[in-house]
């Protein structure tokens, strides 16, 4: 069995830094390392966040899914109380199968 949850980051930074001669900057290494990783780290910060919200949107459709399921199970039994036995199978079935959409 392989293993699925491989994960490939790649991240490309380009730092360009243009300095006229009307302007100088006495910055050491350290200080512009320093500012490098603490924009790193904003950064990753942000893209954590971003990825969170990405992979909630996708419950939307097992929401939406499941909602119709249940709506159409009432408007079933109103139309035809007698089978409400058979229909709520049938509607348990339709919400698992929504919800293993929104799992996977």
């Amino acid at each position: 069995m392989k293993n699925k949850n491989n994960i490939t980051i790649n991240i490309t930074i380009t730092i360009t830094i243009t300095i006229t001669t009307s302007i100088t900057f006495s910055m050491s290494d350290a200080n512009l390392i320093y500012i490098i990783n603490f924009l790193l780290y904003k950064m990753l910060a942000a893209a954590k966040y971003i990825g969170a919200g990405v992979a909630c949107s996708g419950l939307i459709g097992a929401g939406a899914g499941i909602g119709t399921v249940f709506g159409s199970l009432i408007l079933a039994i109103a139309r035809n109380p007698q089978l409400r036995g058979q229909l709520f199978t049938y509607a348990i079935l339709g919400f698992a199968l929504a919800e293993a959409t929104g799992l996977k």
